[in-house]
């Protein structure tokens, strides 16, 4: 970033700097408006998992993202942002990369909430909102919700990791995602995925979605495909960056059903950046559409949070 700023020396007029800045800025609002797009579900759901190694964390298989960033490239990445992310060294590249190559701690702050508070996903048509690996609406689907859809900001993301990762947690071997008793006594996932046999019912229940939050929001209001509004929006540290509240908050007020609840998990603030908890709930306040709940406090390391957003 301070390469990229301009030195005021340079420009003999203040005027013709003010302007410059004007346009770089424009310029950048425009590389974050990414077109959307739907993903299609392939037929042949080996092929999801061709070449992809495999892990687990309670008791959800998960791509290995070190193995992706070694061995996608290509067709499989024309966003560019694995070798982008890998040889910049970041996590975020604003309006080109929004971190879906990583699992961030909040999601599985998140997914600790989801059993103590006892949250119910059955028939409940739920959005995974910023999903990078997607984990918070796979462990919706084994909550046995009528529909799950799943967005992040890059194409690649959706394609290479979160598709793969519903279909391995979806994929039958003697068994199908259902209670918490039969997964506890079925065997952990091998290192490679299991061979996938046939399209489940359960990825019939699912769709898949790239591209930034309103645009999305246009695809599915104006989709012919019935899309009623959501019944629990899950979301996990993406207010890190303020300049997406607007875009953020609209999308929330536009999705979820008048009835619905958003769980959002996240640091209380990201340095670097200037987002964080406190500041996304000041920006709710003055919207004065939405209620906020802070449901869960964490304060081992970062202090993180987790809360519950309704329509006033």
């Amino acid at each position: 970033k301070s390469r990229e700023t301009a030195n005021p020396a340079a420009d003999s007029s203040p005027k013709l700097a003010a302007a410059k800045h004007r346009d770089e800025a424009a310029s950048k609002k425009k590389l974050c408006v990414k077109a959307a797009k739907e993903h299609s579900i392939p037929e042949d759901l080996n092929k999801v998992l061709e070449n992809k190694v495999m892990e687990t964390v309670s008791d959800l298989s998960y791509i290995k993202l070190s193995v992706v960033e070694m061995t996608c490239s290509g067709e499989a990445d024309s966003e560019g942002i694995v070798s982008r992310s890998v040889s910049s060294h970041s996590d975020l590249i604003p309006g080109v990369y929004e971190g879906g190559l990583k699992i961030w701690e909040c999601t599985f702050d998140l997914m600790a909430y989801f059993s103590e508070a006892e949250i119910e996903f059955t028939n409940k048509t739920v959005l995974d909102l910023g999903c990078g690996a997607g984990l918070l609406g796979i462990v919706a689907l084994r909550g046995e919700a009528a529909r799950v859809h799943f967005q992040d900001y890059n194409s690649t993301v959706i394609d290479e990791i979160t598709l793969p990762n519903v279909v391995a947690n979806c994929i039958s071997e003697g068994r199908r995602m259902g209670s918490g008793k039969d997964r506890k006594a079925s065997r952990p996932p091998s290192k490679r995925p299991r061979k996938a046999e046939g399209s489940p019912d359960v990825l019939n229940r699912c769709r898949f979605f790239s591209g930034e939050w309103s645009q999305v929001s246009q695809l599915l209001l104006s989709s012919n495909k019935p899309c009623s509004k959501y019944d629990i929006i899950l979301t996990s540290e993406t207010i890190y960056n303020p300049d997406y509240y607007s875009a953020l908050h609209d999308t929330l007020a536009q999705l979820l059903d008048s009835n619905g609840r958003v769980y959002l998990a996240s640091k209380v603030h990201y340095f670097g950046v200037g987002g964080g908890i406190y500041l996304f709930e000041k920006f709710i306040e003055e919207k004065n559409v939405f209620r906020t709940s802070m449901v869960k406090t964490i304060d081992q390391g970062l202090q993180r949070c987790i809360m519950e957003i309704a329509f006033k």
